[in-house]
This record gives C-alpha cells, sequence and structure tokens, in this order.
C-alpha cells in the first residue's frame, strides 16, 4: 500500500505566549513536529509534505532536519484546515494509494492507530479518528448511526444536543488521496469562522453515495498542546508510555518516575538505567549495560556490558564500545572508547580516540581546543594515562605507553615509552613557616588601619 502523509504545522500558537513557533516546543528532547514526522515515518510512505506557515523558515529548516526527504508548502493566509491540506494538492493530488493528515501540534499518535486507520479504508472511503472525551468541550463532535459516521460538527457550528454527544474528532483523516483532494476542492467557508473546515469532507462524501466510518482511540492519544500546560501533559503522558515499554521490554528501571527519555531513545534487554537519568535525542544503549543515576546522556552508543556513571556526561558522538567503564564526573564528547576502556572518574576526553583495555587516570583532559579549531587525541591500546594528564591535541599516545601524573602532554609518545612533562619539585625547609608568619604580621597592620 502506497501512503503519503500531510502534516499540518502551519499555527502560530499564540497561547503559547512565546516567540517560538508552536510546533517547535519540545516534549522528550524534540519538537513537537518531530514526534508527527517520525510517526508518519514509521508508515514508509512514499512523500511526506509539511504544510508550514507562522515561523515558516525555521518550521521548514526542522522539517529537513528530521529528515531531508520531507517536502514543505506554505499556507498563507490560513483560512482553515481544509485549506491547509489544499496547499498539498499541487504535490499529491495525483499520488497513488491513500493519504493520511496529521497535525504537527498532536505528538502523541501511535503508529498501530494509523495503520487501523488504513485498514478501516477497506470498508470506508473516508475514515476519521475519534475519541471518547470526559470532557468533550470544544471539540469537533462526530455524528455517527452505528458504524456510519454521518458527519463532523464543529462546536460553533452544533445544536446543544449535539454538543451533548461525546464522541469527538481528533481532526486526523485518511482517504485516498485523489479523492480526498477532489473532496477538499468542493469545501466551503460558510460556517461561524468563516474557515475551510476539513470535517465538511464527511458530509460531501456521503453526498456522492461513499462511505466514511471511525476509528477509535485513547483519548490521551490525542492530545494537542496549545498551553504550556498541555505542553506539559504531553510530556508526562510521553514519558509515562516510554517507561511502560522499557518495563515490559525488559529494561530494569529502579526508579521508573525520574527516568525521561527522548523520542529516539533506544535501550535494549537486560540494560539497567538508575535514578535520575536524562537521554537526550539520539541515544542508543545495547542490551546488559547499565547507566547508574544521574547521569546525562545525547547523541551516543554504549554497547553491551559497558557501565557509565553515576553523574556522568556523555555528548554526541561519544562511542562506548563492549566493557568500558566511565565513571562519575567524567564527560566524553566526540570520542570512540575501544572494549574494556576505564575513565573512572573526573575526566573530560572530546574528541579523541582511546584503545582497548587503556586506563584513563583521574582529572585527564584532552585539551582538544584552541579558541579556534578542535584538534584530536589518539590513545593507543593499554596505554596508561596518570592522574592529571593534560594531553595537548593533536597528540599520539602509542599502545602501552604511559604518562606520568600531573604532565602536560605536547608530544607524540612512542609505544611503551615513559612521558613526563611537570617541572621538578623545590623543597625548601622551614620556609613554610616563615612565610605564614610574614602574612599573619602584614594582615594585623592592615587591620589596626597603618
Amino acid at each position: 500500500m502506497q501512503v503519503s502523509v500531510i502534516v499540518l504545522a502551519a499555527g502560530q500558537g499564540t497561547r503559547m505566549n512565546s516567540d517560538l513557533p508552536k510546533v517547535l516546543h519540545h516534549v522528550a528532547a524534540a519538537p513537537l513536529l518531530h514526534h508527527a514526522l517520525s510517526v508518519a515515518q514509521a508508515l514508509e510512505p512514499s512523500r511526506i509534505v509539511t504544510v508550514i506557515g507562522h515561523g515558516g523558515e525555521a518550521v521548514a529548516a526542522s522539517a529537513t532536519a528530521f529528515n531531508e526527504a520531507v517536502e514543505t508548502v506554505v499556507q498563507d493566509p490560513q483560512a482553515g484546515t481544509a485549506h491547509a491540506v489544499a496547499q498539498a494538492a499541487p504535490l499529491l493530488s495525483d499520488a497513488p494509494g491513500e493519504a493520511i493528515v496529521l497535525y504537527a501540534d498532536t505528538p502523541l499518535i501511535r503508529e498501530e492507530t494509523l495503520r487501523g486507520m488504513l485498514e478501516a479504508r477497506a470498508k470506508h472511503a473516508v475514515v476519521i479518528l475519534g475519541f471518547h472525551a470526559r470532557d468533550p468541550g470544544r471539540y469537533g463532535r462526530l455524528l455517527t448511526d452505528g458504524d456510519q459516521l454521518l458527519a463532523i460538527r464543529e462546536f460553533k457550528d452544533a445544536t446543544p444536543e449535539e454538543r451533548a454527544i461525546t464522541l469527538c474528532n481528533s481532526g486526523v483523516v485518511c482517504a485516498e488521496a485523489k479523492l480526498l483532494f477532489s473532496l477538499i476542492a468542493e469545501v466551503k467557508n460558510d460556517n461561524a469562522a468563516q474557515e475551510y473546515y476539513l470535517t465538511d469532507i464527511v458530509e460531501l462524501a456521503r453526498k456522492r453515495g461513499l462511505s466514511a466510518g471511525v476509528v477509535l482511540c485513547d483519548e490521551a492519544e490525542t492530545l494537542g498542546v496549545n498551553t504550556r500546560a498541555q505542553l506539559a501533559e504531553a510530556e508526562a503522558a510521553f514519558q509515562a508510555r516510554a517507561r511502560a515499554e522499557a518495563l515490559d521490554n525488559g529494561v530494569t528501571l529502579t526508579a521508573p518516575e525520574t527516568v525521561f527519555f527522548g523520542l529516539d531513545t533506544y535501550v535494549g534487554r537486560d540494560a539497567i538505567i538508575g535514578p535520575n537519568v536524562l537521554f537526550g535525542p539520539g541515544v542508543t544503549v545495547e542490551s546488559g549495560a547499565e547507566i547508574k543515576g544521574f547521569c546525562h546522556l545525547e547523541g551516543c552508543h554504549i554497547s553491551r556490558g559497558a557501565t557509565v556513571g553515576p553523574f556522568a556526561r556523555l555528548r554526541p558522538g561519544a562511542e562506548l564500545a563492549e566493557d568500558v567503564h566511565v565513571g562519575n564526573f567524567v564527560e566524553i564528547k566526540n570520542a570512540i572508547l575501544d572494549e574494556g576502556v576505564k575513565v573512572g572518574h573526573l575526566t573530560y576526553l572530546g574528541d579523541a580516540h582511546v584503545g582497548e583495555f587503556t586506563n584513563i587516570g583521574a582529572g585527564t583532559v584532552t585539551c582538544n581546543y584552541d579558541g579556534v579549531m578542535k584538534h584530536r587525541t589518539t590513545i593507543g591500546k593499554r596505554a596508561f594515562i596518570g592522574s592529571d594528564t593534560m594531553l595537548v591535541a593533536p597528540v599520539t599516545v602509542g599502545d602501552g605507553a604511559l604518562t606520568a601524573s600531573g604532565s602536560v602532554i605536547t608530544e607524540d609518545v612512542p609505544a611503551e615509552a615513559i612521558a613526563i612533562g611537570r617541572a621538578r619539585q623545590v623543597t625548601k625547609a622551614g620556609l613554610a613557616t616563615r612565610m605564614f608568619e610574614r602574612l599573619k604580621a602584614i594582615k594585623a597592620v592592615k587591620a589596626k588601619g597603618i
């Protein structure tokens, strides 16, 4: 089945009280827009078109950053949801197969739900995603007769009897692409808001003798984000779902309510995640790895048997091979640590490659930035980097080499060599006592104002 997806992302979101376009606010370390694009991409569509408007340049850049294949069209002016979908007609009106309309401010729609809508297309020409609302409020109401959807009535245009209905419209639509745009071409704006409603296509389809139906989902799945409070609600709902899925998949979460996942976080079976761990975008944790408490991870890959933390930070480009140990107050950025490397504590490794079974002593720093450019440090296999070593990149330490504690290494160290880069210690007997006595005398004089 060929599928095209249209993501509506043109709204201003004035109730967010923000200079940032609403769809670029984050849930699970990703823009709301990326949630819609992610579930769209899961359907393996032939095309994804995002309709942009307010903050269009930034929204388009975000869509392209998610996937360069995502196309964008502009809605100007913004005259309703049918008008928004119509902007995609030049790209998709002749597209074969199905079309699904999603909303960039509705981040919790599941792939399974959309596949259910595609399956329902075998029975109905137009399929609407609906839900039973605890408090229907200003949602559009679904008017049904058995399994047939008769119409969708917007709240502003609904009668008191229709407003009493709890079956509500999510806005998500599935239909054959050619039919969708044909119906939209007939939509009028003779309503209370004088907008072109996408919901009108149901009655238009029925006038053609076509069937319309409803697929139901849980109300939580349809949560739309229009305010900061709803943004927080969406974050909480996403995290609750992600934690439950992780536990079901065989991941140990010692304090689930304190772990925060990213949209694309992957954690393998039998991994252990401690309390207060935060996952940013682009994190993969393989089976059997352990992330101890209070770690912050983003853009990194952690292999089987590796241990991280507590209080560690892995930044983009951090690659940990099997059985690597990264301890407390260690930061890794754009660095590859081969099998069995140990970085126990109080260390920064940036723009580096560390060979297998090398030990990195406490307080080691790869000095990778000269104020203009970044430089790379290479450390060989089974080397020993003494505590408080400053590795001034670009520099290479060979296999089996050793650096003395407190050294500043500015030149390459050959394999199996010892490098000592520190000043010789000078000891002056009794000088400490005389110095302190002199300093105390100076302080006393100043205290008397002399």
